[in-house]
């Protein structure tokens, strides 16, 4: 299973025994709290009514006092009201009174007058002058049908002469404890499902970053690797750190040799005519001879100084992991380039040039350093390749997020044949002048490119010529 799928499931199943437990917890105490809000209004009925029937009792005319009267007429009346999509439609209080003895003066139902209630525990605690109230169901063999009685004293100054009861079904606040936990299981139903949806981004989230790393862990295998992903989460972007300086670890044997059979490839030609030289000047040739051939040892020798420099050079920014970027005038840096670059072109007879179309203000972040070398080397690659009367223009398109430098020139273009290999390190084709350089310019750009999280891509025009382009990203 996959790790994603496991945080999922490990994520919900929290989330889901959380729920269970609040939710249990809060339907449990649906009923308990519906009934004591109901004993709450029930005590307050009671000792209201008790005001009423102290009245009657004292006019010794309880069965048909105010009280009795009240509820006579309220059986007669229908009422339909809707509580929160409850419908009511009559009354649920049953009312009764006694005295001091226990006796039923009056009863709302007109079933018990007369009867004995001193042992019910409403009556019975009441007229000990306590909190009175007792759940009796009205079907022995029905636990639902019980209904609560909460009692209070009816007083005539400091004594107590009778007691006034008021009961209610517990039934009737089924649909008011059914509704309330039915919202409560919607509600969790909806958490859980709001969790997982949470869950599922997360995971989501979570995959993807480690797929970005997977996928360029793939690609360090490969001649062209991705660039290292830059993760938002602090523990991810260690990991992808991790993962880069485990790659260049383990390419370290694989750079080693790589670099050793090039350099050794690559100083073959000097120094077979370094020896070819110093061969002829051990037999004391004439003078012209011998100026001729040091000549030729000294610029081999210059030869294989630049390709060790570049080699040099090369090495060390392929083991660089990141960079310090610094925001960079692009306007100013292609002026500097081209200045330095401008006795070359003339002697070349190349027109080189700016477009007119670069914004002044246009600024890019990146190392300044690199990032002058990796565009000097694209001017250079371009007026080595373009014969006497072409052109080498630098110029700039953007887009959302990016910036791409671009150096044209008019030139004889790339051969099909060399252009999947024209980034690769001491691969070059051959100049304008007929020579060749030391295959590790277009190679040096491509790792700047890399450090700078960008592209590099050369590719011929429809007129003639090649396009470099090297695109940066926006930090």
């Amino acid at each position: 299973m996959r790790i994603g799928m496991r945080l999922l499931l490990g994520y919900f199943l929290i989330v889901a025994i959380a729920a269970w437990f609040v939710l249990s917890i809060f339907l449990q105490e649906v009923k308990p709290g519906v009934r004591r809000a109901t004993e709450g209004t029930l005590i307050d009925t009671a000792t209201l009514l008790a005001e009423f029937a102290k009245a009657d009792m004292l006019a010794g005319n309880a069965q048909n006092g105010q009280l009795a009267q009240a509820f006579s007429r309220l059986n007669q009346h229908s009422f339909k009201a809707n509580i929160s999509g409850i419908t009511k439609s009559k009354n649920e209080y049953r009312v009764y009174l006694t005295d001091t003895k226990g006796i039923v003066l009056f009863d709302s139902n007109g079933k018990a007058t007369g009867e004995d209630y001193s042992r019910w525990n409403d009556v019975w605690l009441t007229l000990q002058g306590k909190y009175g109230a007792r759940s009796t169901p009205v079907n022995a063999n029905n636990p639902e049908s019980t209904v609560m009685y909460v009692a209070a004293p009816v007083r005539d100054g400091p004594n107590i002469i009778g007691v006034l009861s008021v009961g209610k079904p517990n039934s009737a606040m089924d649909p008011v404890i059914r509704r309330s936990e039915r919202r409560i299981l919607w509600a969790g139903v909806a958490l859980l499902g709001i969790a997982l949806l949470i869950g599922f981004g997360f995971v989501l989230w979570i995959n993807r970053a480690i797929g970005k790393l997977v996928r360029y862990a793939d690609s360090v295998t490969t001649e062209h690797p991705l660039p290292l992903p830059k993760p938002a989460s602090s523990e991810l972007r260690k990991l992808a750190l991790a993962l880069e300086s485990m790659r260049l670890k383990l390419e370290g044997k694989t750079y080693i040799e790589q670099y050793v059979h090039a350099l050794t490839h690559e100083l073959k030609s000097p120094m077979a005519a370094i020896r070819g030289a110093a061969e002829i000047l051990r037999e004391c040739p004439p003078p012209e001879v011998v100026e001729k051939f040091s000549a030729n040892i000294l610029q081999q020798n210059l030869r294989m100084q630049k390709l060790v420099d570049n080699l040099l050079r090369q090495a060390k920014l392929e083991s660089r992991v990141e960079i310090a970027a610094q925001p960079i005038n692009l306007p100013a840096l292609f002026s500097s380039l081209c200045d330095s670059r401008e006795v070359l072109a003339c002697s070349k007879q190349i027109s080189l040039r700016i477009d007119k179309n670069v914004p002044e203000e246009l600024v890019v972040e990146g190392d300044p350093a690199l990032l002058e070398q990796a565009v000097g080397n694209l001017l250079d690659n371009a007026l080595d390749f373009t014969p006497p009367d072409g052109e080498v223009v630098l110029s700039v398109e953007q887009h959302i997020g990016q910036t791409t430098i671009l150096v044209s020139d008019t030139g004889s273009g790339i051969p099909d044949y060399a252009k999947e290999r024209v980034f690769e390190r001491f691969y070059s084709l051959p100049r304008s002048n007929g020579q060749k350089s030391s295959g590790l310019g277009l190679a040096f750009v491509h790792e700047v490119a890399r450090l700078h999280r960008g592209t590099i891509s050369l590719k011929n025009r429809s007129e003639g010529g090649v396009q470099a382009r090297l695109t940066l990203p926006e930090k």
